[in-house]
């Protein structure tokens, strides 16, 4: 495995050879993030950016990833004609391609910009008020994606029990089913039994449809009362209880959870109902997912590995409270 340092330099270089492609004018290009994908923000004259920097196989195993970024992009375009949501606003290259694919320091990447969005982030203070406010634009959300005909060549990611548990999905750069060999017994097991459960309840919760699939606080910028959705990369099919239990999840074992899920829902019914009676259960699967995410990316990302004991303790935590 490349170190950390190593892999930033290479990424950058990327970035770089990828605004190349773009029409913005020259400016300063600054780190933001190293997981899923690689982001920087590039700040010019033409105000600041987001240039995301994919992960190869990040869709799944053998999925197109110009194709898939592509289809993200598209609900993104669509979302911001159809609503009054904030959400970002995608920036075409040069010769008007929603991607760019790049070669350079030995990476070959699909890369993507978006326009900067300001806002502040309150994963760690969250309030009731930031709940509601969530939900009622998670219920926008759906409601545009029921009234949305995707486009022709629409690839995404299918939020299924195969998605879950079996092999469709590549974490960092290992298969699904391997990272489950990965896991300590003990959590092994825990999550087997979730797959059990699950069965059923997946195909049986009612409401499917596209949904953001990421959308808690950490994914919400709140400015002077608005709520802004960014970070759609795990956009695609699935059950809407799932993207209500994914906004709860990290906040499940606080001791104001249930002041923190009755204004989600308020939210979220001022526009659409919704039955939450499994609504445990999805919690319960989105601690599978994020855990087997983890686990892969700690195989090759440094930062992530040094935690991963402290996340499979997390895990085998929160499914005794889900």
């Amino acid at each position: 495995m490349l170190s950390r340092r190593a892999q930033l330099a290479r990424l950058r270089h990327v970035a770089v050879a990828a605004l190349s492609r773009y029409p913005l004018a020259d400016g300063r290009l600054t780190f933001v993030a190293h997981g899923e994908n690689t982001t920087y923000r590039h700040d010019g004259a033409d105000g600041s950016h987001l240039v995301r920097v994919h992960r190869p196989q990040r869709h799944g195993r053998g999925v197109d990833s110009m194709a898939a970024i592509g289809s993200e992009i598209a609900w993104l375009q669509a979302v911001r004609a159809d609503t009054e949501l904030a959400v970002p606003e995608p920036v075409a290259a040069r010769d008007g391609a929603p991607t760019v694919k790049v070669a350079a320091a030995g990476e070959e990447r699909v890369c993507s910009v978006l326009r900067w969005m300001d806002g502040r982030i309150h994963e760690s203070s969250a309030r009731p008020v930031h709940l509601r406010r969530l939900g009622e634009a998670m219920a926008c959300l759906h409601d545009q994606a029921d009234a949305w005909t995707p486009p022709p060549g629409f690839v995404r990611i299918r939020w299924d029990h195969e998605t879950f548990f079996g092999n469709a999905m590549v974490y960092g750069d290992t298969p699904a089913t391997e990272c489950w060999e990965l896991l300590p017994s003990a959590v092994r097991a825990r999550f087997k039994e979730v797959e059990a459960r699950m069965v059923d309840i997946i195909p049986s919760a009612g409401g499917t449809g596209i949904i953001h699939a990421d959308l808690h606080l950490g994914n919400a910028l709140f400015d002077r009362g608005a709520v802004k959705l960014i970070d759609f990369d795990d956009c695609g099919t699935g059950p809407r209880l799932y993207e209500l239990a994914v906004a709860l999840w990290e906040l499940r074992d606080s001791p104001d959870y249930p002041a923190f899920r009755d204004a989600l829902l308020a939210g979220y019914r001022t526009r659409r109902d919704v039955d939450v009676r499994y609504l445990d259960d999805f919690i319960a699967l989105r601690q599978v997912a994020f855990d087997l995410w983890y686990t892969g990316t700690a195989q090759v990302n440094s930062a992530f590995s040094v935690h991963l004991d402290k996340v499979h303790r997390w895990s085998l935590a929160m499914l005794d409270l889900v």
